[in-house]
């Protein structure tokens, strides 16, 4: 493996209304759900390591502590950014934002685990 701390990568995403609250069942607001802030915060922990772990490994999520401190409307534009901070054993720990323009929407940590995807599998299909 390759990794090594200070590995980064952004996703951006211009939210709709398949993006909000309601639509995902999480409120009756109109905004940005936390369950979406999160997935773009995963894909950009994912996006931040692709290529560095070997194609028979694959990382999995562990731990989401993320604070969700501003609300975005229909048709603003969120770019989350991943920053690989540590690495202790298979664990790799990311900070995570979101922003929009200037505005600091969420932030936090993701932790995701190494893991040999067909040991990985096995287990989840009782095959291991």
């Amino acid at each position: 493996m390759s990794l090594r701390p200070g590995l980064t990568a952004t996703v951006t995403l211009l939210v709709t209304e398949a993006d909000t609250a309601p639509a995902l069942g999480t409120g009756d607001v109109p905004v940005l759900a936390t369950p979406r802030i999160v997935l773009l915060a995963e894909r950009a922990t994912v996006r931040a390591i692709e290529g560095e772990i070997p194609a028979d490994h694959t990382t999995v999520g562990y731990r989401i502590q993320l604070d969700h401190l501003a609300p975005v409307a229909i048709g603003e534009e969120v770019i989350a950014e991943a920053t690989l901070e540590s690495i202790a054993g298979r664990r790799l720990t990311f900070r995570v934002s979101v922003k929009r323009r200037a505005d600091l929407v969420a932030a936090g940590r993701v932790t995701r685990v190494v893991v040999d995807r067909e040991r990985f599998l096995s287990k989840v299909t009782g095959t291991g």
